[in-house]
C-alpha cells in the first residue's frame, strides 16, 4: 500500500466509527494510534514521530484561549437559573400577546437576547418551552409552529455572542474571537429578522396559526408592563456590554482591554450579581452550576484530545494535501468549494455534535480555505450558523429532544390537556430548517453581512512602493569638493580648498559626524 492511499482510508474509517456511536473522543484517540503504529510498520514516518504527541496534548491543556469555555458555560449556567428567562418571556409575551404571532416574536426576541448573555442550546430551549408552551396551546397556537419557533430560537444561541462555538472556531482558525463574535452579529440578526418575518406573514396568510391573546388576559399594562420588560432588559443589555465590548466583541469597538478568558471571568461576576437581583443566588443553584461547567469542560478536552491524536497522524500521512487536492480543484473556486462544505457539513450535523465538526474537520478545512482566499473569520461564522442545524433536524437534533422531554413533563404535570405528537416537533422544525439554509446562502453570497462589523484592514499595494537611494556625489566623500551643496545628512558642506591637517577643514565632514579625517588624525 502507497502512503498517499491511506489518507482517503483514514477518513473513512473516521466517518465509520462516528456512525458506530461510541464516544467520539475515544473513538478517535484508537483510530489515531492504531494508524499511527501502522504508518510505523509501513516505514512512512518514523517512531520518533509519535514522540511529538504527549508535546501535543500539553500544548491543549496550556491553551490560554480554551479556558474562556467554563467561564462563559458558568456564567450561562448561572443565568439559566436566576429567574431571567421567566421575567422576560412573561412581560415580552404581555406586551406583544395581542398582536398576530406576538407571543412568536416575544420568544424570539427573547431568545435573542437570552442567547447573547448564556450561550447554552439546552437550557434556553428547556426554559422557554415550560413557560411559553402551555401558554401558545392555551390561545390556540397552531402546535408545528409552536414547536419550530421555540426550538429554532433557542438555537440562535450558537451564533449569538457568546457562542462557544465561536470560541472554538476562533482557536481552530486561529482568529481572535474578538473579530469572530463582531462577524457574528450580522447573521445573528438577520436570522432573528427572518423568524420574525415568517411569523409575520403566517399572521397575514393563516392568522388562525397564531392568533393574538385576548387583551384582558394580560395582568397588567402601561407604564408598569414596560418597568418590567425593561428591569429584565437592561440588566441583560449591562452584562452584553461589559463582556463582550472588553473583548472588542461588539460592531464598533475594535480595541480590546480584556481577554477572552478575563471577559469571561466579567461575565461569571455578573451573572452572580443578576441571580443575586432576582434573589435566586443559593448554594444548590452554584453547585448546580458548576457541575454542570466541569462535566461540558470535561467533555470538550477529551473530544480535543482525540481529535488532536487523530490529525497529528493524519498530517503525517500527507491527509492534509489529499484533502487541499481533493478541495480545491472543485469547480467555481470559493464559491463552489463553500457549497460543497456547507453540503458536507449539514449531512455531518445530522450525527455529530458541534464540538466534534469544530475540532476534527475544521483543522482539514482551514488551510484550504485560507489557500483560496477565503477570510477565515467569514468562513468560521458560515460554517457557525450551518451547524444551528445540527440542534434542530433529525434524527439526532438535540433541541428537539429537549422539547419532547419537556412537553411530556408538562403533560404529566396536567399543565397541557393533552399529549404533544413527536411527528408535530419533527415537522414543525422543517421550515425553520429551511430558514436556517437561507441565512447560509445568504452569507456565502453575501460576504458583507459578516465582513461589514470587522476592521478594515490596512492594505499596502506593493506596485506602488518606491526606494529612492541618494547619489554617490551626495554622500560626502572624496569627490565633494565641487561643493555640491550640503549632503543627504544635514553635515555642513565641504569647503572649496580643503587645507590639509586643518581638522575643521579637511576634506569635507563624512556623513557619519565625525570631526576629522583618519589623514588629519595622524599629522
Amino acid at each position: 500500500m502507497q502512503m498517499e492511499n491511506f489518507a482517503p482510508i483514514m477518513f473513512g474509517g473516521l466517518v465509520l466509527i462516528m456512525l458506530i456511536g461510541f464516544p467520539v473522543a475515544f473513538s478517535l484517540s484508537a483510530l489515531g494510534m492504531a494508524s499511527g503504529f501502522f504508518a510505523i510498520q509501513m516505514g512512512w514516518f518514523p517512531a520518533v514521530f509519535m514522540e511529538n504527541l504527549p508535546i501535543n496534548l500539553f500544548g491543549i491543556l496550556s491553551n490560554e484561549l480554551l479556558l474562556a469555555i467554563p467561564f462563559f458555560t458558568f456564567m450561562g449556567a448561572i443565568l439559566e437559573k436566576c429567574g431571567l428567562a421567566e421575567d422576560m418571556l412573561d412581560s415580552m409575551g404581555q406586551l406583544f400577546g395581542t398582536v398576530k404571532g406576538g407571543l412568536g416574536y416575544s420568544v424570539i426576541i427573547v431568545g435573542f437576547i437570552l442567547g447573547a448573555i448564556t450561550g447554552t442550546v439546552a437550557g434556553q430551549v428547556i426554559a422557554m418551552a415550560l413557560i411559553s408552551l402551555p401558554v401558545m396551546i392555551r390561545y390556540g397556537y397552531n402546535m408545528r409552529y409552536a414547536t419550530g419557533v421555540l426550538a429554532a430560537s433557542g438555537t440562535i444561541t450558537q451564533l449569538v455572542p457568546p457562542s462557544l462555538v465561536l470560541i472554538v472556531m476562533a482557536d481552530q482558525l486561529g482568529r481572535s474571537v474578538g473579530d469572530m463574535y463582531r462577524g457574528a452579529w450580522g447573521p445573528s440578526i438577520l436570522q432573528v429578522l427572518i423568524f420574525a418575518g415568517y411569523t409575520f406573514l403566517l399572521g397575514v396568510f393563516k392568522p388562525s396559526h397564531v392568533p393574538g391573546i385576548p387583551k384582558e388576559a394580560r395582568t397588567m399594562s402601561g407604564l408598569k408592563l414596560w418597568m418590567k420588560c425593561l428591569r429584565g432588559i437592561i440588566p441583560s443589555a449591562i452584562l452584553i456590554f461589559a463582556v463582550l465590548g472588553s473583548m472588542g466583541g461588539l460592531p464598533g469597538i475594535d480595541t480590546a482591554i480584556a481577554t477572552p478568558t478575563e471577559a469571561g471571568a466579567m461575565g461569571v461576576v455578573g451573572a452572580l450579581i443578576l441571580a443575586a437581583i432576582h434573589k435566586r443566588l443559593t448554594r444548590g443553584l452554584l453547585w448546580e452550576a458548576m457541575v454542570g461547567t466541569m462535566r461540558l469542560t470535561a467533555m470538550v478536552v477529551f473530544i480535543l484530545i482525540g481529535a488532536r491524536v487523530f490529525s497529528m497522524v493524519f498530517q503525517g500521512v500527507d491527509g492534509a494535501r489529499w484533502v487541499e487536492h481533493m478541495l480545491s480543484g472543485l469547480p467555481g473556486g470559493q464559491i463552489g468549494f463553500l457549497i460543497a462544505v456547507n453540503i458536507f457539513i449539514f449531512f455531518l450535523a445530522f450525527f455529530l455534535d458541534f464540538f466534534e465538526i469544530a475540532f476534527i474537520i475544521l483543522p482539514m478545512l482551514g488551510p484550504v480555505a485560507h489557500k483560496l482566499g477565503i477570510d477565515l473569520v467569514w468562513f468560521g461564522v458560515l460554517l457557525c450558523v450551518n451547524m444551528q442545524t445540527s440542534f434542530m433536524h433529525p434524527p439526532f437534533g438535540f433541541a428537539l429532544f429537549y422539547l419532547r422531554g419537556i412537553a411530556d413533563t408538562l403533560f404529566k404535570e396536567k399543565r397541557i390537556e393533552k399529549p404533544i405528537l413527536s411527528s408535530d416537533i419533527y415537522l414543525g422544525s422543517i421550515p425553520w430548517v429551511a430558514m436556517q439554509l437561507i441565512l447560509v446562502a445568504i452569507v456565502i453570497f453575501i460576504p458583507q453581512t459578516v465582513t461589514m462589523f470587522l476592521p478594515k484592514e490596512e492594505v499596502i499595494d506593493t506596485d506602488k512602493i518606491q526606494i529612492v537611494v541618494p547619489p554617490d556625489d551626495a554622500m560626502g566623500g572624496s569627490d565633494s569638493s565641487s561643493g555640491a551643496g550640503e549632503n543627504p545628512f544635514g553635515n555642513a558642506p565641504s569647503s572649496p580648498e580643503p587645507a590639509a591637517g586643518a581638522s575643521g577643514e579637511s576634506q569635507g565632514e563624512n556623513p557619519f559626524g565625525n570631526s576629522a579625517s583618519p589623514e588629519g588624525e595622524k599629522k
